[in-house]
């Protein structure tokens, strides 16, 4: 056998390797169980009622946070890089839409939640890059209104004190060019009856930990909406008290 390369993994029996890899699930289930007390305290985050109204542009004309969710319970709203200036969107963003395949998009809607993007770019800037891109999901623009920096997405000192993922940022040095800067993140809004409530955001490597419906369940209130899962009942709850769930 030739000699194994430098930093791979030792080459060992396979018996060594079992009993490796049991050691390692071991971990592994500890790890899934602290992941699932996590979700249980992000379900029971408080939450917030958006109180100001936001118009975003959209292929049928003007439309509010609450048309975004199409009478469903939730919306996850992913916080698209497209500054408008730019003519093509984030290539990172770009990445994780086009693995946002339709299996997901549809299993989402099955767990009465919606799945929008919104970018700051003007809506034919998005609908020709939408067009390129071959993607169908809905697409809104915020051009001109405040949500971007509200939601701490569009970073521009000139607007309001520059926040990202909960952290404050420096201020310009004095002299230097201030500029808009683009960050990504996804944020997540239940719905009861017309009022829209905030319940989550997750930006810098927390954009990381999505890619599958459960994944993107797992940080909305309702989450996946499995028997076992805690608060009991909660979907069940928010149906019941949806006048417009179909």
């Amino acid at each position: 056998m030739s000699d194994t390369p430098r930093n791979l993994p030792e080459v060992v029996s396979r018996e060594r390797w079992r009993e490796a890899r049991i050691e390692l699930l071991a971990k592994e289930k500890a790890a899934t169980r602290a992941r699932d007390r996590l979700n249980t305290e992000r379900r029971n985050l408080p939450m917030v009622l958006i109180d100001k109204e936001y118009r975003f542009a959209g292929p049928d004309g003007e439309v509010s946070l609450l048309d975004m969710f199409e009478g469903k319970s939730q919306l996850i709203l992913q916080h698209f890089m497209f500054d408008p200036e730019w003519e093509k969107g984030c290539p990172g963003c770009t990445g994780g839409v086009d693995e946002t395949g339709p299996g997901i998009i549809d299993h989402l809607h099955k767990r009465d939640t919606n799945f929008v993007l919104v970018s700051r770019a003007p809506l034919p800037k998005l609908e020709a890059y939408k067009r390129e891109r071959g993607w169908t999901m809905p697409w809104y623009s915020s051009y001109g209104n405040d949500f971007n920096y509200d939601f701490d997405v569009t970073l521009d000192p000139r607007v309001k004190p520059v926040e990202y993922n909960y952290r404050p940022q420096d201020p310009p040095a004095p002299g230097a060019e201030v500029k808009s800067e683009e960050a990504p993140g996804f944020s997540f809004f239940l719905r009861l009856g017309d009022d829209v409530y905030h319940t989550y955001s997750t930006f810098a490597r927390g954009t990381e930990n999505v890619g599958s419906a459960y994944e993107f369940l797992d940080l909305t209130a309702m989450g996946r909406q499995e028997e076992w899962e805690e608060p009991k009942g909660r979907a069940a709850s928010v149906r019941a008290n949806q006048p417009f769930f179909e």
